[in-house]
């Protein structure tokens, strides 16, 4: 990994070489040539790095993998070489360098933790066992496997710093060799990559490892967008660099005449994804980014860098609100640095940072930077506090078997853009962006949070919903009551992981009972809505299975985690409705069949309520084209390998379509009214009114007098000033359907009430 200070742009390394087929005996001198060279690299440090334990780490490792490769055809143990060679130039200490060569052997050769601690010590097994994955634990599904996976690297990183540090390195190796692989792998691996790996790089701070996996990942994930760019940055080369030197140039004269020696002065090139999320994210052209160019000024101490900055601005005219002092106010994975945009004489905006040369130490290498690798020093490095977002994600997701909400977690979490807001006291509270004043209230103190009733902007109310901005004091309004809690509510307005964490444990500890209710009363409508009828007796043995998953012994406590929060049914009902297929439908079906095997010449009543003519126990699906109702005149289209798609006879792509292929459409009809009286269907309606307050909740109150059940809604203002909402709703017919529209049209503004054709 290249020094910044010796190169303008972090170069991308990919090896896609052809996959090469070596004898023995050249595997050894290929590996033995690898490590002296690694070993030449740690000497030419001149720190004070345990030779010997690393030779006997290095060696237990070769022994072990003997025979192993890789997808080019190299000896496996390249690759922990690599691992440590990279873990070298972050300057972490001996034991870290054993475990990064040794960090495969229990999960890829069965080596046992007790072998390695009673040879390397207990942190190095440890940091080995902390990097290995749980590929022998029984778990439900490959997801499943991978969250925990996810789980278990941060409780090990919560443990001990170093265990992601070696977990990044292994990564930034892997993205480097990734051209070896299927492209199908590829792409999950940098999918991976930038959704868990990236985030973590940026939060510790480490800003080299961060920048070459997010260009590594991207150049897979969207090659055409990496390599315009990669061209655009190569075609504006000479004149880059020619810029560049120019700006250095007219700050070192100016910087001479009060510096002696002079300040370290370094040009960079913003990196491809940099580009990549300016350009294709927010919209702008190339040449509309600002901090495409870097200056960095590095000097010795803060005072001079605000005397820089005076500088800076005097010689060069500042961009209006494109000025930020990270040196007062830190970022969450220890930044410091001022930023501020200027324009030269050419017209060319570029970016001046200005840091001292522990704050660019900190900023390259972070949290690494910060490693007591000297011998002597006995014991894990205390890191303040710095590491208590990671036991926030592990608190948030304890009961959470679902990848994408640990995915979601970390990246939210996470987040490389923070805004920072002020108490009115004058305490610098950071957030993720879009983070609201219920967040906020829970970042000062859980007791904020729970007893607050409302929050200034400024000196101005504003709606709990409010999304903080940089630089505004907020002033959080709470009520003496002890009595008084959060809204469940709540869990939908607020962003960050730790907030939704306090509320759920406050419902989770102060109302039980209540949760129970509410849990009871939403399996309930899930089971209705989904056709699930489990006789009482047999309930708990039916959901046995997610009960365990979720840690409830009883029922209730089953009940009570639904209403908390802690379980989430939209993500346990698919596996419901298949286990409940199996255990009630199927076997019903069979002693059926078995008791009376005549019954199966006749037509049997279909789930979905629609009888196909000539056709028995066929797959039937409504289209989603025109949401056919009960009532609705109905046709069908035997679909390939799909069953029968039913659409209604005056749908536009019947029409358009009725005359190509008329063999494939098929009459169907609506079953009789007992057979379909428990089935509900979605469809969606568009709704004009007058634009005025109270006009949504007035709709929702009377789909709610109706007992209606709304799955979405959405409003807009249209040109004439009238408000158009559509709304999703669950209706058991076309009577029950008109009798809603009915009663929508009598609310105050609305004009007109239409089943969507959409």
């Amino acid at each position: 990994m290249a020094e910044v200070d010796k190169e303008i742009k972090t170069e991308v390394k990919v090896e896609t070489s052809k996959k090469v087929v070596l004898t023995a005996e050249e595997n050894g001198r290929i590996a033995d040539e690898a490590y002296k060279g690694f070993i030449d690299s740690i000497v030419a440090l001149d720190k004070n790095y345990n030779i010997e334990k690393i030779e006997q780490a290095y060696q237990l490792a070769r022994e072990k993998h003997a025979g192993q490769f890789r997808e080019s055809g190299e000896p496996y143990i390249i690759h922990p070489i690599a691992v440590a060679k990279i873990l070298v130039e972050l300057g972490m200490d001996a034991d870290t360098i054993c475990a990064a060569l040794l960090h495969d052997v229990i999960e890829d050769t069965g080596t046992p933790y007790g072998e390695l601690k009673k040879r390397f010590g207990e942190d190095v097994a440890n940091l080995v066992d902390g990097v290995t994955k749980l590929n022998q634990v029984a778990l439900y599904s490959k997801e499943e496997q991978q969250a925990e996976n996810i789980r278990k690297m941060l409780l090990s990183m919560s443990k001990d710093i170093r265990v992601i540090i070696i977990k990044l390195a292994d990564r930034l190796h892997n993205m480097r060799t990734l051209g070896y692989r299927s492209e199908e792998k590829r792409r999950s691996v940098s999918l991976e990559t930038m959704s868990i790996f990236v985030p973590l790089a940026n939060r510790l701070g480490i800003r080299q490892m961060k920048e070459e996996l997010e260009d590594l990942a991207f150049s897979y994930l969207d090659p055409f967008a990496y390599n315009e760019i990669e061209q655009l940055l190569e075609k504006s080369k000479p004149e880059r660099e020619a810029f560049i030197e120019q700006i250095k140039k007219r700050l070192a004269k100016r910087l001479e005449q009060d510096f002696n020696p002079l300040p370290t002065i370094e040009g960079r090139v913003k990196s491809a994804y940099g580009i990549y999320k300016k350009v294709y994210e927010q919209g702008k052209l190339f040449d509309e980014i600002y901090d495409k160019y870097a200056v960095r000024v590095i000097v010795n101490t803060v005072t001079e860098c605000y005397y820089v900055l005076g500088i800076v601005h005097d010689m060069f005219q500042p961009i209006p609100n494109r000025f930020k002092d990270y040196i007062s106010t830190p970022k969450a994975n220890m930044y410091q640095s001022l930023h501020t945009t200027v324009m030269g004489r050419e017209g060319i905006p570029f970016e001046v940072q200005i840091r001292t040369y522990e704050m660019h130490h900190t900023a390259e290498y972070g949290i690494a930077a910060h490693w007591k690798y000297k011998e002597g020093v006995k014991g894990k490095y205390k890191y303040d506090g710095r590491l208590n977002w990671v036991r926030q994600i592990l608190d948030s997701q304890q009961e959470s078997n679902d990848v994408e909400d640990i995915v979601r977690a970390i990246k939210d979490d996470l987040a490389p853009e923070d805004v920072f807001a002020m108490t009115p006291k004058g305490d610098v509270i950071s957030l993720p962006l879009g983070a609201t004043v219920i967040d906020f209230a829970y970042a000062i103190h859980t007791q904020v949070g729970h007893r607050m009733t409302g929050a200034k902007a400024d000196k101005k109310l504003v709606p709990l919903d409010y999304q903080i901005k940089t630089g505004e004091i907020i002033e959080i309004i709470t009520t003496k009551d002890p009595n008084h809690g959060p809204n469940r509510a709540w869990l939908n307005i607020c962003q960050t992981n730790e907030a939704k964490s306090k509320i759920r444990s406050w419902f989770k500890k102060e109302r039980r009972e209540e949760n129970i209710t509410e849990g009871k009363q939403e399996l309930e409508r899930e089971f209705k809505r989904n056709l699930i009828r489990v006789p009482e007796g047999e309930l708990e043995d039916f959901l046995s299975l997610d009960m365990k998953r979720h840690n409830c012994e009883t029922l209730d406590d089953f009940y009570a985690a639904i209403g908390y929060g802690g379980v989430t049914l939209s993500k346990i009902m698919p596996r419901l409705k298949d286990e409940y297929t199996k255990k009630y439908i199927q076997t019903a079906s069979y002693n059926d069949n078995q008791n009376n095997p005549d019954q199966f010449s006749g037509r049997k009543k279909p789930s979905s309520g629609i009888i196909v003519d000539g056709m028995d126990n066929c797959v039937v699906k409504l289209s989603q084209c025109c949401s056919p109702l009960p009532g609705d005149d109905i046709i069908g289209f035997i679909t390939r390998g799909h069953g029968v798609s039913v659409h209604k006879c005056d749908c536009i792509n019947y029409l358009s379509q009725k005359d190509n292929e008329p063999e494939r459409w098929i009459p169907v009809h609506w079953a009789g009214k007992d057979e379909t009286a428990s089935n509900y269907y979605k469809v969606v309606l568009d709704v004009i009114g007058y634009d005025r307050i109270g006009i949504l909740a007035d709709i929702m109150s009377c789909l709610q007098e109706t007992r209606t059940m709304t799955y979405e809604s959405t409003a807009r203002v249209l040109k004439n000033g009238n408000a158009s909402i559509t709304l999703t709703i669950s209706v058991a017919g076309t009577a029950e359907l008109q009798n809603v529209i009915t009663r929508l049209k009598k609310v105050e503004g609305v004009f007109s009430v239409e089943r969507s054709s959409k």
